[in-house]
């Protein structure tokens, strides 16, 4: 099928405009791919079968704050896509809303309020409707469509909520959004000047259900699938913490403008005319790993027992699912922190939504391409925080994973010369298999919560905690704030400005918007998704502290305890401050940790290399490759992994004279305290930024190992 560039179709429409401008009434109005001079209201105003919908679209206003109808801003300037459902799709669901006993007949005379025909109104609408704004190639052909079903769209509808697409594999053309709402397949990819249509035969209306409310309805209807994870998730007390939507303060805040845009960034180093976006929103959300009932029963324990809770703690204790370290209770206070049942069941669940699509990241990691975005090379992992109490979670896939999995510890090719994938796996450390496409995989039902069924138990025992130890953690730095998930500002597959630069709300002027960080009132914190550009971080993503920064983040637990270095990586470039660096465990009094790290440190400056002990490795002399190393490391430096290229192919890897690790922190640190950094500034200027990429924590047996020196991956 023939793709088309955003210039193309924008070509096209001009072509036909000239060709329209004098002879509109000869076109043949009966072919859908002629691409007509008219808006999507003036193409739905002409076709009888969209006629209840248009009478919606003039009712339904565009915002609170705002008296313009969703039928003007479809008949001005814009890029949108929109979902048009058909006469008959509008009027069946009126008749499901009787059957719900929500209206007596299927008539919109029929609503009890005013209030509440309104509010069905815009779920129709809002739910139809993608707004693309400025973003280039902003509204969606189908074969624009994600690849892969159950993936969502870049970018949300009016509702502010991602639309999913699935696909049916016997079926071709069939495709449906959010399961269930089949596109026509004569009457879909309808161009206009301001967007594309796509007629639907149902009406989208998700029900917004949290992951409480759904959880509760499949124990009311004993429904099976996951009926044994959600009755530990109730006894533990879970329902309540799962029933958070949105941080409603915030939403008020930004709605009566208190939360602003960050404006004059050029003055950072910024280009001309940047700005930087506050979030929408502050939406929560959650994760959920489970082990299926399938899996219980096989272990014999039915998962309708009215002992289930007693059942799975001896299965917890009889199969070692903790680890030698951990202090926990057995009795039935399932509700509390120190219960075993508590803790093993908060090891499944994260508090951040994670849609399949991201739960890692491939983007410019060694050997891949975005050319072949389903061609994987070396393992890409992600690591994450908990729920309940903190521990280290584990997400992995590389190209001989087929599939991400938890907590697998591959066997890598990772010398000097090697490619950095994966060789094999031994059995014993697989992992558990986290299954996206299995039926009973929850992705798009839940407003604030995704479900994963997975191939294997899941527990923070002795051997997870060993492997994480052996194998060096890298973190990007975005992975320590939930709410970048949450609220789609991590990664998001787009590059209009809104996207690209996000302000963070400052801690002290407005709201404390990221929990894990907080700020000074003389520094502006800003998320650079540098999607669409080329830079040499894990991700390309950054992330930026500008101003006179003085800036504190919680970081994740370490596995076991023991001495680890803990590494900061920098892309050197003269925009870049020097930052004294605290580290510990008490947030009130942190500690100094070394002398102020020189952000601005780049060895393509000879004196810069010279300081850091930064020489090219050789390409047959790995003895004198190992000396560099070991020069770098005598003066506190590491160069940049291996691992991360850009992302047009270039190899850059441990040779990019710009990138360096900064080793900040030797010490014993233990996995039962909560580790803060702090970076403040020691200069005047306040026109100096806080970079930020990855940190790494690293333990002795690896940076110090007499047999098998730390790789350079």
């Amino acid at each position: 099928m023939i793709r088309f560039t955003h210039s193309l179709k924008l070509g096209i429409v001009a072509a036909c405009l000239a060709c329209l401008w004098g002879c509109k009434e000869s076109i043949d109005t009966s072919s859908r791919y002629v691409f007509k001079y008219e808006t999507i209201l003036s193409y739905l105003e002409r076709h009888e079968a969209y006629s209840s919908y248009v009478d919606l679209l003039r009712e339904v206003d565009v915002s609170k704050i705002s008296n313009s109808k969703v039928s003007q801003l479809l008949s001005a300037r814009g890029a949108f896509t929109v979902f048009a459902p058909t006469n008959e799709a509008i009027q069946n669901y009126l008749e499901s809303l009787v059957e719900e006993g929500l209206i007596p007949e299927a008539s919109w005379d029929a609503f009890p309020s005013q209030q509440k025909r309104d509010s069905i109104r815009k779920v129709i609408v809002f739910n139809s409707i993608i707004n693309g704004e400025d973003e280039p190639d902003a509204f969606y052909y189908t074969y624009d469509f994600p690849d892969q079903s159950g993936d969502e769209f870049i970018l949300g509808n009016l509702n502010d909520k991602k639309l999913s697409v699935h696909y049916v594999s016997k079926y071709p053309d069939s495709i449906y959004i959010n399961n269930d709402c089949p596109i026509s397949i004569t009457e879909r990819d309808i161009l206009s000047i301001n967007g594309i249509i796509h007629q639907i035969g149902k009406v989208i209306a998700p029900k917004d259900i949290t992951a409480a409310n759904y959880i509760q309805q499949c124990l009311d209807e004993k429904k099976e699938g996951f009926l044994a994870c959600f009755r530990i998730i109730q006894a533990c007390g879970l329902l309540d913490t799962l029933k958070a939507v949105r941080d409603e303060k915030y939403e008020e805040l930004y709605q009566t403008g208190q939360i602003s845009n960050l404006e004059g960034m050029t003055s950072y180093g910024f280009a001309e005319g940047s700005i930087a976006y506050a979030p929408k929103h502050r939406f929560y959300g959650f994760t959920i790993f489970a082990e299926p009932d399938d899996f219980w029963r096989s272990e014999g324990i039915d998962p309708n027992a009215p002992d289930l809770m007693q059942k799975v703690t001896q299965w917890i204790l009889d199969n070692h699912q903790y680890s030698d370290d951990d202090k926990f209770t057995t009795d039935e206070n399932y509700k509390s922190e120190d219960n075993l049942l508590y803790q093993w069941i908060t090891y499944h669940m994260l508090p951040m939504r994670i849609p399949k699509a991201k739960l890692v990241f491939h983007i410019n990691e060694y050997g891949y391409s975005m050319s072949r975005p389903y061609s994987y090379t070396i393992p890409v992992c992600e690591f994450y925080t908990t729920m309940g109490k903190r521990r280290l979670f584990k997400l992995i896939e590389s190209g001989a994973s087929n599939g991400v999995y938890i907590n697998r510890f591959p066997v890598t090719d990772n010398t000097r010369r090697g490619t950095g994938e994966e060789i094999y796996c031994d059995p014993q450390k697989v992992g558990s298999l986290v299954d996206t496409e299995s039926p009973l995989a929850v992705l798009n039902d839940i407003t604030n919560c995704i479900i994963y069924p997975i191939s294997a138990p899941i527990s923070y025992n002795d051997d997870v905690r060993n492997d994480l130890q052996r194998n060096r953690i890298r973190f990007d730095g975005m992975s320590l704030f939930p709410e970048a998930m949450n609220n789609d500002i991590r990664l998001k597959k787009a590059t209009g400005e809104d996207a690209k630069h996000v302000y963070i709300p400052n801690t002290v002027r407005s709201y404390n918007y990221f929990e894990n960080m907080q700020q000074n009132a003389d520094m502006n914190f800003v998320y650079y998704n540098a999607w669409n550009d080329d830079w040499c971080n894990l991700n390309r993503d950054e992330m930026k502290a500008v101003g006179r920064f003085d800036v504190m983040f919680k970081l994740p637990p370490v596995p076991r305890r023991g001495t680890y270095e803990v590494r900061y990586k920098v892309l050197a470039n003269g925009n870049r401050g020097i930052a004294q660096i605290y580290f510990g465990s008490n947030p009130e009094q942190l500690p100094v940790a070394g002398i102020p790290i020189d952000l601005t440190l780049n060895c393509k400056n000879p004196l810069d290399a010279k300081k850091v002990g930064w020489e090219d490795d050789q390409p047959n002399d790995d003895d004198y490759n190992a000396e560099i190393d070991k020069r770098m490391r005598n003066n506190g430096y590491m160069k940049g992994s291996q691992s991360v290229n850009s992302s047009d192919g270039t190899e850059r890897g441990v040779n990019d004279r710009e990138n360096i690790r900064h080793i900040f922190v030797r010490q014993t640190l233990d996995p039962n305290e909560t580790y803060y950094i702090r970076l403040k500034s020691v200069l005047e200027s306040d026109r100096k930024e806080f970079y930020m990429d990855y940190i790494e924590y690293c333990a002795k047996e690896i940076y110090d190992n007499p047999n098998e020196p730390e790789d350079i991956w």
